[in-house]
């Protein structure tokens, strides 16, 4: 299995980049939020033992999709250093007891465009970060940067329309072939 990990910042471009890239190889995608929503469905956000279920549904799901051969998934996370780093590297070490291949992928963009974005309609649909003021705090609050591996590729969303981003993902790990 080979997991693109792309992670960045809200607002990055990490569901749309991801959507693009599945519309060129066939893969899985498995959402930040679909783990965030489920556990909203037992707890209010952040209340105890709710990141504690995100996190676990996360790593159930990535295990049985190593597990049964899923060739690719595609998965979308804000990843902040340091407080994901146990988390990633939980991650890593499920991909590589399955013999597989973490592929990660930075996504950014500048903060007036992130800014610009953040109030989609979409995003409000999807319960995501919806206000500027919120992704203010976000931005400020956290370190949101590149996972620590030498080989993470780094993209600049502002700059690079989606459909493009993921034809140089494709290209960058030869995912085409």
């Amino acid at each position: 299995m080979k997991l693109l990990f792309l992670h960045g910042a809200p607002a990055a471009g990490k569901l749309t980049v991801a959507k693009a890239l599945l519309r060129i190889v066939p893969g899985r995608l498995m959402d930040n939020h679909a783990a965030i929503d489920l556990a909203l469905t037992v707890f209010d956000f952040g209340a105890p033992g709710f990141w504690e279920l995100v996190h676990d549904v996360r790593r159930s799901a990535l295990d049985a999709a190593a597990e049964h051969g899923v060739p690719l998934l595609v998965t979308t996370f804000c990843y902040a250093e340091p407080e994901d780093r146990e988390q990633f590297n939980d991650i890593e070490e499920i991909v590589q007891r399955h013999g597989g291949e973490l592929l990660p992928v930075f996504l950014h963009c500048s903060r007036d465009e992130a800014l610009r974005r953040v109030g989609h309609p979409d995003r409000v649909a999807r319960r995501k970060i919806s206000s500027g003021e919120h992704l203010i705090r976000e931005l400020d609050r956290y370190d949101l940067t590149a996972v620590p591996r030498p080989d993470c590729l780094r993209l600049d969303t502002g700059t690079i329309p989606a459909d493009v981003t993921a034809q140089q993902i494709v290209q960058h790990f030869g995912l085409d072939a």
